[in-house]
């Protein structure tokens, strides 16, 4: 399976289970697969929603800082990973 590094976790909002993460390179879209890894971070999450500022978006670029809603605790600095399809 191949992935591409987009980005990092950057900050976990525990009580609403929100990863935010500030992407570096590529996009995200609703839809992608993502792997977020780290020291004890390991999971693979499917983005279902995904908002900037508040407002829902369905695309997001590199520059962009997003909010997306995780299964389990994330940790800052935490690289995430767009699964690419084969």
């Amino acid at each position: 399976m191949k992935e591409q590094e987009t980005g990092y976790i950057s900050k976990y909002f525990g009580k609403i289970n929100v990863g935010a993460i500030d992407l570096t390179s590529g996009k995200l879209t609703t839809g992608d697969t993502i792997h977020i890894q780290g020291h004890t971070t390991n999971l693979e999450e499917k983005v279902t929603s995904m908002q900037i500022e508040h407002e829902s978006v369905s695309e997001a670029k590199a520059g962009d800082s997003i909010g997306l809603k995780v299964s389990e605790k994330v940790r800052r600095g935490d690289k995430v990973f767009k699964v690419l399809e084969d």
